[in-house]
């Protein structure tokens, strides 16, 4: 059965999209069938992988309020073999609004997603950057939570209630949820800000943080616009290396 991971931190512009984009791409690399489950509405991770969000017929907006089916949601995405998307765009921010007199409205993305777990090695969900339903049908969906943290101030700011919401998930809706772990985005090697922060939320946060540290990359922040994952846009980057080297640390961790 796939191991489903969200992508989560309420706090924006650390990382998330990103993570979610080239950890995804490096299990695809290595040979992992990868579903990736955009579940922000900016519809970043979509366009990331060189899909235009504003030509989509089927979305996940479209799943959730059933106006079409879960095989219809999912496409492949160009030019990556084993890889799958859900993609998203700006009308999955009306989700909110149609899933407040639904039934069971926690579970909708893990009723359709349970039918096709066993299709997949991952199932990569990346999270908006708040703590809605949106958020919670994510949670509810997930075997764990992959956290990525900024090396910059302020590091830490929000993330004790995003444990809290998880243990939260954990105790009332999804008791399979555990923590995955941490991983440091934007390294900057040349500056004793980014060790501080490491050093500072390694004494701080009693959980597991992977060895791989995301650098301050400028081919990295570049792939984006260019549709393509790092590994694909400049497979020898800095970025590449390191999305390469998480991916490899979360196969290995598929027994915890």
């Amino acid at each position: 059965m796939g191991r489903a991971i969200a992508i989560a931190n309420q706090k924006g512009g650390v990382g998330k999209t990103t993570t979610a984009i080239n950890l995804s791409s490096c299990l695809a690399e290595a040979g992992k069938k990868v579903l990736v489950i955009d579940m922000d509405p900016q519809g970043n991770c979509t366009s990331g992988f060189g899909i235009n969000k504003n030509e989509l017929e089927n979305t996940l907006y479209e799943l959730i309020i059933g106006d079409c089916t879960l095989r219809e949601s999912i496409m492949e995405v160009e030019g990556i073999d084993n890889i799958r998307i859900i993609p998203s765009n700006v009308n999955l921010a009306g989700a909110e609004i149609d899933l407040l007199d639904l039934n069971d409205r926690e579970y909708i993305l893990k009723n359709e997603i349970d039918y096709i777990k066993d299709d997949f090695d991952f199932i990569i969900i990346d999270c908006p950057p708040s703590l809605n339903m949106l958020t919670v049908n994510a949670l509810t969906t997930a075997d764990s939570v992959l956290v990525p943290i900024q090396c910059e101030y302020y590091a830490l700011e929000g993330i004790s209630q995003l444990i809290n919401t998880i243990d939260l998930i954990h105790d009332r809706l999804n008791d399979k949820l555990h923590l995955e772990g941490v991983v440091f985005t934007m390294f900057d090697a040349r500056t004793n800000l980014s060790t501080d922060v490491v050093n500072n939320v390694k004494e701080n946060l009693d959980t597991h943080i992977y060895n791989s540290v995301i650098p301050r990359n400028v081919r990295l922040a570049e792939a984006p616009s260019n549709g393509m994952p790092i590994n694909i846009y400049d497979s020898s980057s800095a970025g590449a290396k390191s999305y390469r080297n998480l991916a490899k640390e979360v196969c290995e961790r598929e027994d915890v």
